[in-house]
């Protein structure tokens, strides 16, 4: 459901593709891992321009950005 809503609320305006790792590439460049609040970055931890869309927080930080936010961009 996570992964459904992060793509949904992304590709009205962007290009999302599907890579080799995590979940979603971003206009060809950023990477996203979605995940609940304990998701962390291991599956990315050696890729560049490489985020979090974590659920279940309200305040993010770093490269951890939660979830909801993604809501505001549709």
């Amino acid at each position: 459901m996570r992964e459904t809503f992060f793509q949904n609320q992304l590709s009205v305006r962007h290009e999302v593709n599907a890579p080799h790792k995590g979940d979603f590439l971003v206009d060809g460049r950023y990477l996203f891992e979605v995940g609940g609040k304990n998701k962390t970055f291991e599956q990315i931890k050696d890729v560049p321009d490489s985020f979090l869309a974590v659920d279940e927080t309200e305040v993010g930080y770093g490269n951890r950005v939660p979830l909801w936010l993604f809501g505001l961009l549709y």
